[in-house]
């Protein structure tokens, strides 16, 4: 998969040196208008054996994808190999994508699928940090607050409930709440109803702010004693 996501560079190299010493030779296509193409399209175009294409449809979904993981697994490394294994897949069924449907749920579905039935074979390795920034430069559970002690333990807080919660409903919060996809968009991914995944999105929440208030609770109470 390095090497897909490395010919789109080399690509790219390749094509303006043949231009510089030939000047008479047709220009080849803007790499910007190559990446401008829809998912559809970069899909055909990688069935034809185009690895550019793909390579940029990596690139395009690839941090979106470990970021996903890395809060479903909570090891990053972990979290990169299962993403190789998820376009090495898609990859390989790329002839069974109906590309009349997005791209995106499709890819996302194999990797959650992927990530699902490692965490099912294996226990959970150790809590890793949550924290990144979304497209739009938001961070999930976002708060004001300047000082990035404070931010690291929010963060840890925050992945150490989500650990309590079970899998099926932690999926759920975890592509709606803190990814931002649309409830449509996780029902294609995780193969439920648009009906269910409101459902337990609804019970993921309650069953997160129980065990937030909760803690929250045995802490202040801790305090409290300790006076």
């Amino acid at each position: 998969m390095a090497k897909a996501t490395e010919m789109a560079t080399d690509a790219t190299q390749s094509d303006a040196k043949s231009t510089r010493d030939n000047p008479s030779s047709p220009r080849p296509e803007p790499q910007a208008r190559v990446e401008e193409a829809g998912d559809a399209r970069l899909v055909e175009q990688a069935r034809d054996g185009d690895d550019r294409a793909f390579a940029i449809l990596v690139a395009r979904y690839e941090r979106a994808l470990i970021r996903v993981l890395v809060r479903l697994v909570r090891d990053e490394e972990l979290a990169r190999d299962l993403a190789q294994e998820t376009f090495w897949k898609v990859y390989n069924r790329l002839d069974r994508f109906d590309t009349s449907r997005r791209f995106g749920p499709w890819l996302f579905r194999i990797g959650v699928n992927l990530t699902l039935d490692a965490l099912r074979r294996h226990e959970p390795p150790a809590a890793a940090s949550i924290d990144r920034s979304a497209a739009d430069g938001r961070k999930a559970f976002d708060l004001p607050d300047p000082d990035p002690r404070i931010r690291a333990e929010l963060v840890q807080e925050v992945q150490f409930i989500l650990e309590k919660i079970p899998i099926a409903y932690r999926t759920i919060l975890v592509l709606r709440d803190l990814e931002g996809f649309s409830s449509a968009e996780v029902a294609a991914i995780v193969g439920r109803r648009e009906a269910t995944v409101r459902w337990r999105l609804a019970k993921a929440r309650d069953l997160f702010r129980e065990h937030w208030e909760r803690r929250h609770d045995l802490t202040r109470r801790e305090v409290t004693h300790g006076d």
